[in-house]
């Protein structure tokens, strides 16, 4: 229907009232409306429809609005009553459009369109939506915030416990395991003077050997001669086991708060971190160790080790029926790296980038918070480090930790940055 079909509707000199009271509601009203009788051919605009066109169709005729409606908006309002769409037009005003039909009239051909003219509320929706993003991700960076503070004093106070407990501990293990040594050295004089004995008997009385030959069977001295250097030895190993342990203990949780970074050894920590989490792995995984050639590597080593725990108790969930974890260390160009591989199930491709996303985790509910590889990335980087990940489903993922060797100094005064309380 082109611009030589828009006529105005009957004239507001009607004579009949009602007829006038529509031209002058028809005329008035905000809503831009176009009244369409198919059948003759003809289409009536309000002013408001006009001054629309206008606007969104500079120098075209208010007839042209009829052009943005899709084919299928006739069609769908003669069989349904009604069509409603929105249009984007290359100008970017947006309009929203209405048509409904008036076969309750009994007349086919008519049509009639409303524009609503919708650019300023889509804007202002786009901007909610905008500013709505940026608090839930504020939120999000504070509530990762939070967490990380209670990491933090979880693991400080786990240090302070450790530290009480390895103080108190520390000394009932000494004196055992120096008793145990004294104890040894008892045995082993007192199995001399029995073989002293044993050789000293063989020339006496055929009755005395006899009746001590009995008296051995009896007590079993022979087995017990064979079983006591056993216990002792199993006694000793384990108090060795449990001073290794508590050890271990306080170097994964010592928290030094203010500290400034110092020389580590990143394989000492690796190895008190493998003890700390063995049981979470043992029963689902194998884990093979390729380790180079590390130099000491200025950290927070109980920071690191978080890092550690975290990448290694993910490969022991990725991993099923005996797994393999694999973990190497190297040191290359000034920077020191472990990686960790495991060949379970891997990451899909649309995940992959967003696993260091605070708060976000592909595992089953009450698998996991999605915070340990948020954390993670964050002591890493506090480090001057990065995290590099490579994940092929079903074949199994990769996280590789790269730290320099040196953290660089600024200021020049030979501060690392790094004071402060430490993001757990």
């Amino acid at each position: 229907m082109n611009s030589s079909q828009t006529q105005q509707p009957p004239s507001r000199h009607d004579p009949d009232p009602c007829s006038r009271r529509i031209h002058w509601a028809f005329r008035t009203t905000e809503n831009a409306v176009v009244l369409v009788d198919r059948a003759r051919g003809q289409a009536h605009a309000n002013p408001s429809a006009e001054a629309l066109a206008t606007r969104a169709l500079p120098g075209q005729a208010p007839s042209t609005l009829l052009d943005l409606l899709p084919g299928e908006a006739w069609e769908q309002a003669r069989a349904q009553g009604r069509w409603a769409g929105e249009v984007t037009m290359s100008s970017g005003v947006v309009l929203e459009i209405v048509v409904r039909h008036g076969r309750d009239e009994g007349e086919d051909g008519l049509f009639l369109l409303i524009f609503d003219d919708v650019t300023a509320r889509k804007a202002r929706q786009r901007e909610l939506q905008q500013r709505h993003d940026e608090l839930e991700a504020a939120h999000r960076r504070l509530a990762g915030a939070q967490e990380q503070l209670l990491q933090s004093e979880k693991m400080a106070s786990i240090g302070l416990l450790a530290a009480g407990v390895a103080h108190e501990i520390n000394n009932p293990i000494g004196y055992v395991h120096s008793n145990l040594g004294t104890l040894q050295e008892y045995v082993a004089a007192l199995f001399s003077l029995i073989e002293q004995q044993d050789a000293a008997l063989q020339g006496a009385d055929p009755g005395v050997r006899e009746a001590i030959r009995l008296q051995r069977e009896r007590l079993d001295i022979d087995f017990i001669l064979g079983d006591l250097p056993k216990l002792l030895d199993e006694s000793r190993e384990g108090i060795e086991r449990v001073t290794k342990i508590v050890q271990d203990l306080k170097e994964f949780s010592y928290v030094g708060r203010g500290d400034a970074m110092r020389p580590s050894d990143l394989h000492k920590g690796l190895e008190s971190t493998l003890n700390i989490v063995w049981n979470d792995l043992k029963y689902k995984c194998r884990v093979e160790k390729h380790y180079g050639e590390l130099p000491p590597v200025e950290c927070h080593l109980s920071e690191i080790n978080q890092v550690l725990v975290n990448l290694l108790i993910n490969a022991g969930q990725a991993v099923e029926n005996r797994g393999t974890i694999t973990i190497a260390t190297g040191a290359e160009d000034g920077e020191a790296w472990i990686s960790i591989a495991d060949n379970g199930c891997g990451i899909a491709p649309d995940v992959l980038p967003r696993i260091f996303d605070p708060f976000y985790t592909s595992k089953p509910i009450g698998r996991g918070t999605g915070l340990g590889l948020a954390i993670a990335y964050s002591i890493v980087s506090k480090h001057h480090g990065r995290i590099e990940v490579q994940s092929e489903q079903g074949v199994g993922t990769t996280f590789r930790v790269v730290l320099p060797v040196v953290q660089p100094r600024q200021g020049g005064d030979g501060d690392d940055g790094s004071r402060g309380d430490e993001a757990q």
